[in-house]
């Protein structure tokens, strides 16, 4: 057992399965010489070579379809996007075929493939670099997508990931890559994909969130407990497919439905988890849901990027709003 970063613990996955997996081949832009533009990928090259760590030219179309023919081939490639908003380029061999192979063969071929990008603002960078875009992945039938939060579940995520024979669009929060840190044990074993995490237990209300938000929702769910409103929090982690069965179950206690997420609100993966909770558990709502999101705007530039960001503070008082306003 280790304390490492979020960022670590991808690298850690990373080497696990290289070391156990032949078939397992790491490519994208900068993963050798340099190590990821994050040092995610640190010490593969060195360790595994050439032929399975194999930096890419600056071409996303390229870096995807390579990736969707080593893996119908039957390698499980582990492509990097150097951030999720370079991806747009490879959506031709991303929509069209990676996500659709076992259908179009009728199950002949699959396409395990990984594909990696760090994602979110936080960091100062323009705008293609701070994107929040997982609800346009989480649209395509045929893709997994899976956001870790912590360096735990960074690691057996990605394990899982790599081991699954479906593509999965793998997002990771770097705002929070270097300041999360928690022990993580290298013993290969894999998180369960399609499952959602009870990280807080609580009896007024249920909050989902995922990526670097849960790093506020958890602060929020702290603060709100001094005051008495005890809250539930759960990292989604998996945004496609999601895992109602354990949110319902939580309504079951709270009867109020929180979702914090980065992106932007309008077509966010919130509006998707609120509509399923009002279909399936109406009777159990004893509030209507709310949503603490991003801004239906560009990300802006660095000196305005904190307008955008959510804070605890926007989240205690929605949830306040929540249980003080409907008792």
């Amino acid at each position: 057992m280790a304390e490492m970063t979020l960022l670590e613990a991808v690298n850690l996955a990373l080497h696990h399965e290289m070391e156990h997996d032949e078939h397992v081949v790491v490519l994208g832009e900068d993963v050798g010489d340099n190590g990821g533009v994050f040092r995610a990928t640190v010490g593969l090259k060195e360790k595994y070579g050439l032929k399975r760590v194999i930096d890419s030219p600056l071409a996303e179309a390229l870096i995807a379809g390579v990736t969707v023919g080593m893996a119908s081939q039957g390698l499980r490639p582990v492509a990097e996007f150097q951030f999720q908003g370079f991806v747009f380029p490879a959506m031709e061999h991303l929509m069209c075929h990676a996500a659709r192979m076992r259908n179009r063969t009728r199950g002949r071929l699959t396409c395990p493939a990984v594909f990696r990008a760090p994602f979110g603002g936080g960091i100062h960078a323009p705008e293609h670099h701070s994107e929040s875009v997982e609800a346009l992945f989480a649209h395509i039938p045929g893709f997994r997508v899976v956001i870790p939060s912590s360096p735990q579940r960074a690691y057996g995520l990605l394990l899982a990931s790599i081991r699954s024979n479906d593509p999965i669009m793998f997002f990771e929060p770097k705002r929070i890559y270097r300041t999360v840190r928690s022990d993580v044990i290298d013993d290969g074993k894999a998180l369960p994909l399609d499952t959602c995490f009870t990280l807080r237990k609580g009896r007024d209300l249920t909050m989902v969130t995922w990526g670097a938000c849960v790093v506020e929702s958890l602060q929020a769910a702290q603060t709100l407990s001094k005051q008495g409103i005890e809250v539930e929090v759960i990292d989604l982690a998996s945004i496609k497919p999601i895992d109602m069965a354990t949110i319902l179950r939580s309504l079951e206690k709270t009867g109020r439905l929180l979702v914090v997420h980065e992106a932007s609100k309008s077509g966010g993966v919130g509006g998707e988890i609120i509509a399923r909770a009002a279909e399936d558990a109406m009777c159990l709502l004893k509030a209507p849901p709310k949503r603490v999101t991003g801004l239906d705007t560009i990300m802006p530039y660095y000196r305005n990027e904190d307008y955008f960001l959510i804070k605890e503070e926007d989240i205690v008082i929605a949830a306040k709003e929540l249980v003080e306003g409907w008792k």
